[in-house]
């Protein structure tokens, strides 16, 4: 009643493919290095250059090359540019976490604290004056 298939079904098991598997540690490093480099792009929109060159390092050490340093500015307010820095960090240091990486989860969670910090001071005098 039913005909056989003679084809291979397209719903097959991949093991054998000829492409190459990356391990989970390899995705891993692969997403950290890339919330690092989004990290990097607005630690150096900041201007803050002694940790934007930890995060390079960091980038440079799972990418086995130095990242590309961000060289453009955006109109952003610092403070919605620290929101930003906030929330890549957290997610540096999930990712961190996951993989067990120490250093980059210590660097994030200063990163994260170095924000908190710059978005709960006082705004400086001569900003508010201008803002009249």
């Amino acid at each position: 009643m039913y005909e056989p298939i003679r084809t291979k079904s397209v719903h097959t098991s991949a093991d054998n493919a000829d492409f190459p598997h990356r391990s989970r540690e390899d995705e891993l490093d692969i997403q950290l290095a890339g919330h690092l480099a989004a990290l990097l792009a607005v630690t150096d929109e900041l201007g803050l250059s002694a940790m934007g060159d930890r995060i390079a390092g960091q980038v440079a050490r799972l990418r086995t090359a130095p990242p590309a340093r961000h060289a453009g500015r955006s109109e952003a307010p610092p403070a919605a540019l620290h929101r930003r820095a906030h929330a890549l960090a957290g997610r540096v240091l999930v990712v961190a976490a996951s993989r067990a990486d120490t250093a980059v989860a210590i660097l994030a969670a200063e990163a994260m604290d170095a924000h908190t910090a710059a978005l709960s001071a006082p705004a400086a005098p001569a900003l508010l004056a201008g803002a009249r």
